[in-house]
């Protein structure tokens, strides 16, 4: 079962349940801003109470998340990706010492209205030049910090923006396509372990896998609850929140995206995200007037 967000032609986007090639309605409820308000067990009711379902084939799946909804994301919390930033950066000892501190990064990457999900595009700069997919498993928080999924998130980042200089971050971080979700939430009640899944990436370039890595959340070094703790700590999420957890594949220096690239993730028991390479803001103009659109 996932969570998901779709739209009928000519009706306006709703929360729903997929389960196989169907989706059904959660009654009641309007957006998935007002399922994340609820609390688990709410939750899980009110997955339980569905309108009649329809084939997916008949819908538009949305990016999983809408309203005040927010993107963080944590980052240095896998040795690889300690090593990578090091590696790339001309201020190592900064990545180096936030691996083990007991203070979490965590920093916001994207709206909800910014956001693309599975089989759209996804962007790099048109000024950087060397850009790689981060994928990660995001944990997805309601208003209450309680854990009540997962999904998969493609954090794409630019490498010689953020090696120039760390205070880059949020240039390196945050731009247009520059963050994708799957279009489904796995409710965390139906994952036994979520520091034991398998993530799969691979970058396909002319129909060729021009890189592929493996890694496991088993190396991921903070715990999950900790770091939505650290989250809500100092803030308030009305709407939810989904924080992606960090990478544990990055691609050697020598690697960069390119436009027309084909970047898929699978992470075991929670979902696949399969995008293209777009550069520049154009291509994702759309997402500014999108949500307008949808709701009219």
């Amino acid at each position: 079962m996932h969570l998901v967000r779709y739209q009928l032609p000519g009706q306006r986007p709703q929360p729903g349940v997929r389960i196989g090639d169907t989706v059904a309605p959660v009654q009641g409820l309007t957006s998935v801003a007002e399922l994340l308000r609820l609390s688990t067990e709410e939750l899980r009711s009110a997955t339980g109470q569905l309108g009649d379902g329809v084939p997916v084939s008949e819908v538009k799946l949305l990016p999983p998340l809408d309203g005040r909804g927010e993107v963080w994301c944590a980052g240095v919390t896998y040795e690889r990706s300690r090593g990578a930033r090091m590696e790339e950066s001309t201020e190592q000892s900064v990545y180096d010492r936030v691996y083990s501190a007991p203070r979490p990064e965590l920093f916001p990457k994207s709206p909800a209205w910014r956001l693309v999900t599975d089989g759209e595009q996804i962007g790099i700069r048109d000024d950087s030049g060397h850009d790689v997919p981060e994928p990660e498993l995001a944990i997805v928080a309601n208003s209450r910090g309680e854990i009540v999924g997962f999904t998969v998130c493609n954090d794409v980042s630019s490498r010689s923006i953020e090696g120039e200089n760390p205070l880059y971050i949020p240039q390196a971080k945050v731009f247009a396509g520059g963050c994708a979700l799957a279009t489904g939430i796995r409710p965390a009640w139906e994952i036994e372990d979520a520091k034991n899944l398998t993530i799969d990436l691979a970058i396909r370039r002319d129909g060729d896998d021009v890189f592929t890595g493996t890694t496991s959340t088993k190396q991921l070094i903070r715990e999950l609850q900790d770091l939505i703790d650290v989250l809500f700590a100092p803030n308030e999420f009305p709407d939810g929140v989904i924080l992606a957890t960090g990478t544990g594949i990055v691609p050697e220096l020598d690697f960069a995206l390119r436009a027309g690239d084909e970047v898929a993730i699978s992470i075991s028991e929670v979902g696949t995200l399969t995008n293209t390479v777009a550069i520049g803001r154009e291509p994702f103009a759309f997402l500014a007037t999108q949500t307008l659109e949808e709701n009219r």
